[in-house]
C-alpha cells in the first residue's frame, strides 16, 4: 500500500496516461465533489471515462463546436453514425417525457485525414451530436449510461491530426461546481480536415496529459512496462482477447503472447463451464457497460418486448439502462431468496394474464453484487427463465470467470474488461458472451450476426490486449489478498456469525459488517465456484457502527482512493457517497449505507496489506473509544 496517497484530482496512479480512475483521498473530498464545491472541482484534470469527459475529449469537443455549433450549441463525439443516432434519439424521446417539444439534436460526420497522405484507410471518422446548450446535462445521460463516448485515445490521435491552426493557447475548465444530482461523476494533434464553410476561432490549448507530460514522456510510461503490438495488429489483439474470454487459448504464458491472436495458434474446449463456446461467441466493446446496454438491446431487439427485471442491487448505471430504454423495470434490489418467491409470484400472475408472450423480457444480476457481494441462486433462476421463456443476463464482472462459471446459467453473460482483467487503470473495454447451449442461442446468435458493430477503438484494444495476458496470474494473488484482509476484518467485526470476542472492553469492535463472497450468501457462490480452490474475488465492502467512525477508518486507511475496482494496487472510496449521493434514503432500505466502504485489493504484499487495514482500524477504534 502506498505510503504518500495521490494528491486531490489528479490521475491513480499518478503519471498514468489516459488513467480511468481518480484521486479523492480523504471522505471530504468526495463529498466536495458530489456538491461541487470549487476547490475539489477545480482541482479535477482526471475521472473515470463515463462520468468524467477527459480534458483532450473535452478540447476536441470545443474544436467541434466552434466549427459546426449554431447559437451557443454543445456537443458530444461518438465513433460510429449508429451510436451517434442512438444518442439523438435517447434525448429526442426523454425530453418529451413530460409533455415537452422535443430537444432540437442535429448529427454531422466530420472526417480527418492526414496532410500527407490522403489515403481512407488513415483517416478518422468521428460523428458529432450537437444540441442546445441547456439539454447538456441530458445528453451527458447517454455518455455515462451506455459508456459509447469516443475514448481519450482517439481524441488524443484526432488532436494529432488536427491543422496547427486549432491548437492555439488558453485553459479549459473541467467541470463548473453543480447541485448535487444523482451521479457517480457529473459533468479536445488527423492532418487536414475535410473543407468547412465554418470559420475556426483558436483553439484553448491544454496538454494532451493530465499530468502535464509531453507526448514523447506519454509514451514513453506507457510503453515501459511491456511491449504492444503494433497498431496494424489490433485485429490480432481484439482475437486473442476474445479467445482469453472464451477460454479456448491452450497455453497464454509469455512463450505464446506473439502468437495469441494468430489463426493457427493452439485452441482447445472452452474452460468457461460448457465447451462449445468459442471466440465467435466472444462480443468487444468500448466500456462495461457498453457491453450492458447492448445486452439489453440485444433482448429488445430480437424478442416481444416487455418490462425486464433487475435482480439484486446492482451498480447503479445497470439500473438506469433498464429502466431509460424499452418499456421499465421490476426491481429486486435485495436479491435474496425471498425475492425470488416474489418474482415467482410475478411470473405466474403475469403468465396467466396472456400466457402467449413472456411476462418479463430479461432478467439482469451480478455474480457477485456490487456494493454488497451478494449472489443469486442461480440454478433456481435458470429454472425459472426456462419455465416463463425469458433471457438471464450476468455480469460476472467482480467474480471474473477465473474464479466463476456462471455462463451455464446465463443466455448471455458480460463483463467490465477495465477492471481485473485489465489491471493497470489505463484502458477501458467490455464483453458480451452468448452462451451457444442455451435455448436463444440461434436467435440471438442470428441477430448478433448483423447488428454488431466494432466500435472499440483499435489502440485501446491493443492495451487491454497487453494488459490482460497475465490477468490469471494476478487474479490468484489478488484473491489470496483479499481472503487473508477479510479473515482478518471479519474476525475484528460485529458480525453474529464472528467467534471472536473484543480484546477488552478499552478495545471496542467498530466494523458491523464485511460484505465479501466467502460470508455473504455463500452457499450460493460456491456453487457457481470453477473448483474448491477457486477464490472468492478481490471486493469486498464494509460497514461501522457510525457514518463517522467510517470516515475516520477510510481517511486512516494507507491506500489509494477512488472510482474503480479490479485494479492492480488496492483503491478504496466511500461507495454509497460517491455513487448515491443525492439518493442515499432511497439506497439504505437495500442494505448500503451511507457509512459503505468499498475496497479493491492489490497486489501488494499480504502483510503489508494487514499491517495497513491494521493501522486504520485501530484509528476508527481509538475515535470510538473517545467519542
Amino acid at each position: 500500500m502506498p505510503a504518500v496517497i495521490s494528491t486531490l484530482g489528479t490521475s491513480v496512479p499518478p503519471f498514468t496516461p489516459h488513467a480511468i480512475s481518480v484521486s479523492l483521498p480523504t471522505w471530504e473530498d468526495t463529498i466536495g465533489y458530489e456538491e461541487g464545491e470549487k476547490r475539489v472541482v477545480d482541482a479535477m484534470v482526471s475521472g473515470y471515462p463515463r462520468f468524467f469527459i477527459a480534458l483532450n475529449i473535452q478540447k476536441l469537443s470545443k474544436f467541434m463546436e466552434q466549427k459546426f455549433a449554431i447559437n451557443g450549441e454543445r456537443c458530444l463525439l461518438f465513433p460510429t453514425r449508429k451510436i451517434a443516432t442512438s444518442c439523438r434519439s435517447f434525448m429526442i424521446e426523454r425530453s418529451q417525457l413530460d409533455s415537452n417539444p422535443p430537444v432540437p439534436v442535429r448529427l454531422v460526420q466530420f472526417v480527418i485525414c492526414p496532410e500527407d497522405n490522403g489515403m481512407e484507410g488513415d483517416c478518422i471518422e468521428l460523428h458529432i451530436v450537437l444540441f442546445p446548450s441547456t439539454a447538456f446535462s441530458l445528453a451527458k445521460q447517454f455518455w455515462q449510461h451506455t459508456g459509447l463516448g469516443i475514448s481519450s485515445r482517439l481524441a488524443e490521435k484526432c488532436l494529432i491530426m488536427l491543422p496547427n491552426e486549432s491548437k492555439a493557447t488558453g485553459p479549459v475548465s473541467p467541470r463548473q461546481p453543480t447541485k448535487p444530482t444523482n451521479r457517480h461523476y457529473s459533468a479536445k494533434p488527423l492532418k487536414s480536415p475535410i473543407a468547412s464553410t465554418y470559420p475556426v476561432p483558436p483553439l484553448p490549448n491544454i496538454t494532451n496529459n493530465a499530468d502535464g507530460l509531453d507526448g514523447d514522456h506519454s509514451a514513453y510510461l506507457e510503453e515501459r512496462y511491456g511491449r504492444n503490438l503494433p497498431i496494424e495488429s489490433a485485429a490480432a489483439g481484439k482475437r486473442a482477447m476474445r479467445r482469453r474470454i472464451a477460454g479456448v487459448l491452450v497455453r497464454d504464458g509469455p512463450s505464446d503472447w506473439s502468437g495469441a491472436g494468430k489463426r493457427d495458434a493452439e485452441l482447445g474446449p472452452s474452460t468457461r463451464g460448457i465447451k462449445e463456446v468459442t471466440e465467435d461467441d466472444v462480443y468487444l466493446y468500448p466500456t462495461g457497460m457498453s457491453a450492458i446496454w447492448n445486452a439489453h438491446q440485444l433482448a429488445l431487439e430480437s424478442r416481444v418486448p416487455a418490462k425486464s427485471v433487475c435482480f439484486g442491487f446492482p451498480y447503479t448505471d445497470t439500473l438506469k439502462i433498464l429502466e431509460k430504454w424499452g418499456p421499465g423495470c421490476h426491481f429486486y434490489g435485495h436479491g435474496l431468496d425471498s425475492d425470488i418467491d416474489e418474482l415467482e409470484k410475478h411470473l405466474r400472475a403475469e403468465s396467466a394474464k396472456d400466457p402467449s408472450k413472456p411476462p418479463i423480457l430479461a432478467l439482469f444480476t451480478e455474480i457477485p453484487s456490487n456494493p454488497l457481494l451478494r449472489c443469486a441462486d442461480l440454478p433456481r433462476l435458470r429454472a425459472l427463465a426456462d419455465e416463463y421463456n425469458f433471457l438471464i443476463v450476468i455480469d460476472e464482472t467482480i467474480g471474473n470467470f477465473v474464479n466463476v462459471e456462471v455462463l451455464p446459467y446465463a443466455d448471455i453473460v458480460v463483463s467490465s474488461l477495465s477492471k481485473v482483467f485489465s489491471g493497470d487503470s489505463n484502458v477501458m473495454g467490455g464483453s458480451l458472451v452468448l452462451n451457444p447451449k442455451g435455448q436463444h442461442y440461434t436467435t440471438l446468435k442470428a441477430h448478433m450476426s448483423y447488428s454488431f458493430e466494432d466500435s472499440y477503438y483499435a489502440e485501446d484494444a491493443i492495451y487491454m490486449e497487453r494488459n490482460s495476458r497475465d490477468f490469471r496470474r494476478r487474479i490468484n494473488i489478488i484473491d489470496h489478498n483479499t481472503e487473508a484482509v477479510c479473515e482478518y476484518l471479519y474476525s475484528r467485526s460485529l458480525s453474529p456469525l464472528s467467534t471472536s470476542p473484543p480484546a477488552s472492553e478499552s478495545c471496542p469492535f467498530v466494523i458491523k459488517e464485511v460484505f465479501y463472497p466467502k460470508f455473504t450468501t455463500p452457499e450460493h457462490y460456491v456453487r457457481c465456484r470453477v473448483s474448491d480452490n477457486a477464490g472468492f474475488g478481490g471486493l469486498f465492502s464494509l460497514t461501522f457502527v457510525s457514518p463517522t467512525i467510517a470516515r475516520e477508518f477510510f481517511n486512516a486507511l494507507p491506500c489509494h482512493k477512488g472510482p474503480s475496482l479490479g485494479t492492480n494496487f488496492t483503491l478504496a472510496c466511500p461507495y454509497t457517497i460517491l455513487a448515491h449521493y443525492a439518493e442515499m434514503k432511497w439506497v439504505a432500505q437495500f442494505g448500503v449505507e451511507e457509512g459503505l466502504v468499498r475496497v479493491s485489493v492489490g497486489l501488494e504484499s499480504t502483510q503489508v496489506l494487514l499491517d495497513g487495514f491494521k493501522k486504520a482500524l485501530e484509528v476508527a477504534e481509538r475515535a470510538a473509544q473517545d467519542a
